[in-house]
């Protein structure tokens, strides 16, 4: 029986079941429950549960001082933590009308791109451990352990970072961490060779992904899916291009796009996103220029003029944007945070109807979902 005979057949005739994939479930990669309706080995239908981890980072966001919530962003997706800081403290310096050495703006690209690339290692490892392979997990977090090293040089941390500041950075980057980056590009590019000819190349994986749930750029845009996702189905939407920020505008990278629309297309997104990252990291570390990284005359205690700011970034899972009321007082009146992760989870439903459940699981990894970052 095909899957698209299982959706056409009619209700009463249908002996179905309910499946629990989670809440606690090695594929869920997160505290997240999906409820299954199974005809046979075929899902019916699909229905996303989530608020397992609410944690209520937007009225916590209301009770605190700019400054005081600044380390809330690494939280929300703390494998994007540098891109969902950028997004909050680029909110407040457009509002407050800060202007950001050129220096710092650099630091922040350096920064951001290496933990885009991080995010995506982990990925690439969980990914093709929920597929049934587990040896590409052991050189991705390898690899990844390299990047985390040289952000906890600068930053002192390693996954949730609050480096940046309102107005540039906290500290200034030293020559060990441009040498140690310069090492690394030259390092990751043969390894990405390495994971082609391991992984991509592999007719097992292929098997598994190729023309395995297509999405179209309509159901994309419906839903509102962003990042490799819609990337995925053949729209080369990235807000770094699109609604320029930081020192973006500054790099020549492309932005990759695969219009077929399956897991494999949004596999080879995030692949070819990591070398365009590398790209990115070689030219801001060789561009890099001299100067403060911090704004002069930053307040002390910051009171945004009353009235509406948003600031959109690139993060690892998509389009992240921070949307600031204020009432002129040292707490915002509203803070409204617009996360990549639910709206690709949206599309899981009509995507994955009278799809089987390891096609199933091949659809979920491929969202690349951040649990916190839904249950914000």
């Amino acid at each position: 029986m095909s899957p698209s005979e299982v959706i056409a057949a009619p209700e009463g005739q249908r002996e179905t079941f309910v499946l629990n994939l989670g809440p606690q479930h090695p594929a869920t990669h997160g505290v997240l429950r999906l409820k299954l309706t199974m005809d046979g080995e075929f899902i019916v239908r699909a229905e996303p549960v989530c608020g397992y981890i609410h944690r209520m980072h937007e009225k916590m966001a209301e009770n605190r001082s700019y400054a005081q919530f600044l380390p809330n962003t690494s939280r929300i997706d703390y494998l994007s933590a540098m891109t969902y800081t950028h997004a909050f403290v680029g909110a407040v310096e457009r509002a407050a009308k800060l202007e950001v050495p050129p220096r710092a703006e650099f630091i922040r690209v350096i920064t951001s791109e290496l933990n885009r690339i991080s995010s995506h290692l982990v990925w690439l490892g969980a990914y093709l451990l929920d597929l049934g392979g587990f040896t590409p997990l052991l050189y991705a977090f390898d690899d990844r352990e390299k990047i985390l090293d040289l952000l906890e040089g600068v930053t002192g941390a390693r996954l949730t970072y609050c480096y940046y500041r309102f107005g540039g950075v906290c500290n200034d980057v030293d020559e060990a961490f441009t040498r140690g980056t310069k090492e690394f590009v030259a390092y990751m590019r043969p390894r990405l060779d390495m994971y082609r000819a391991l992984v991509t190349d592999n007719i097992i994986l292929r098997k598994r992904l190729v023309g395995i749930a297509p999405i179209s750029a309509e159901t994309c845009r419906k839903y509102g899916a962003t990042g490799p996702v819609i990337r995925g189905s053949g729209v080369a939407y990235d807000v770094r291009r699109r609604e320029p920020y930081s020192a973006y505008p500054l790099f020549d990278f492309e932005v990759p796009n695969f219009p077929e629309g399956d897991c494999m297309a949004r596999y080879l997104v995030r692949m070819e996103e990591m070398a365009q990252s590398l790209r990115i990291i070689e030219q801001a570390v060789d561009r890099l220029p001299e100067g403060p990284v911090m704004a002069t005359a930053v307040p002390r205690v910051l009171k945004l003029p009353a009235g509406d700011v948003a600031y959109a970034v690139e993060a690892a899972r998509g389009r992240f944007m921070v949307h600031i009321v204020s009432d002129n007082k040292e707490i915002p009146y509203r803070v409204k945070l617009r996360t990549p992760s639910l709206s690709n989870l949206s599309l899981f439903e009509e995507a994955s109807q009278g799809l089987v459940l390891p096609d199933a699981v091949a659809l979920l990894g491929s969202l690349d979902l951040v649990i916190p970052d839904i249950d914000r």
